[in-house]
């Protein structure tokens, strides 16, 4: 399954109407199920509206930021519909976890399907999310205001799917550097973090705790959530926080960065990562600051 579909349009303008073809982000369902060396049966855990690619990336990513995965150690395997009973095997991930990590997936499985605007949709309660968070993050890490300004336009020019439909978010890992670490895209903003995250900890020893998030879109409390349960010490968006977002991000110790563009942003919660140069006197980019 490509991620870009080529439709038949019609554009109306000033200019008069032309029938062309134009690219359109594909939206299909993932379908994420679990099993066990112990439990070969597989078991559904979840049903994500998701554009294709990088399905062992969001399989993985929901797994660990949904708590299921707690190491490398827990995921044995992914295989692409390997299990013979599954139907639309190019759309099932199919996820061999330990037998404790099967345990804590099966006691967190998604009973609705999770759509392409939703990351907590099919949780139990908004309570029980809250209640896995947060986690303390490292207070280790600082980016240089120059860095912050200058992502936005290094996702901008990674995202290739977007630039042929114009309909993707974008993710990306950075390092204190500004330098790209991991990058991944999709129809849904939650998948695109969950991609990127995934494919941080398929990678194994990946330095979550020295690095940054940023999101294409809104940083809604589903977006830091996921980088809380990473242990991602600073998410920006180019967009607007919402305020449990915020809220989130303050109880949890992380940096939260919001309307990043055009070398302007705000800090929302705990500014003391984001590093001036040295002897800069104090900036008016920074629009405002939350304790």
């Amino acid at each position: 399954m490509q991620p870009v579909s080529r439709e038949r349009i019609r554009e109306f303008g000033d200019e008069g109407i032309v029938d062309r073809e134009d690219g359109v982000a594909v939206e299909e369902p993932l379908r994420i199920v679990v099993r066990s060396p112990s439990m070969p049966t597989p078991v559904p855990f979840a049903t994500t509206m998701r554009t294709p690619g990088a399905d062992d990336d969001l399989a993985a990513g929901l797994l660990f930021t949904e708590g299921a995965l707690e190491s490398g150690a827990d995921l044995l395997s992914l295989s692409a519909g390997a299990a013979r009973e599954l139907e639309k095997k190019e759309n099932t991930v199919v996820a061999t976890l330990a037998p404790a990590a099967f345990e804590r997936a099966h006691g967190r499985r998604r009973e609705t399907v999770i759509g392409s605007a939703c990351g907590l949709c099919g949780s139990e309660s908004i309570d029980e999310a809250i209640a896995r968070a947060p986690r303390r993050v490292s207070d280790g890490f600082r980016v240089l205001r120059e860095v912050l300004f200058a992502m936005p336009e290094r996702l901008r020019a990674r995202q290739s799917i977007f630039a042929a439909t114009g309909g993707l978010h974008g993710a990306a890992l950075f390092d204190a550097a500004g330098t790209i670490l991991e990058i991944r895209e999709d129809i849904g903003r939650h998948n695109a973090a969950d991609k990127v995250i995934g494919a941080a900890f398929r990678r194994g020893g990946f330095p979550f705790s020295t690095s940054a998030l940023l999101v294409s879109g809104r940083a809604g409390f589903e977006i830091v959530q996921k980088a809380n349960a990473a242990g991602i010490p600073v998410v920006a968006s180019v967009s607007a926080p919402s305020s449990l977002a915020v809220a989130l991000a303050d109880a949890a110790g992380m940096t939260l960065v919001g309307f990043l563009r055009e070398r302007r942003f705000n800090v929302y919660a705990h500014p003391s990562r984001i590093a001036p140069p040295a002897n800069a006197p104090a900036s008016p980019h920074v629009l405002s600051v939350r304790k």
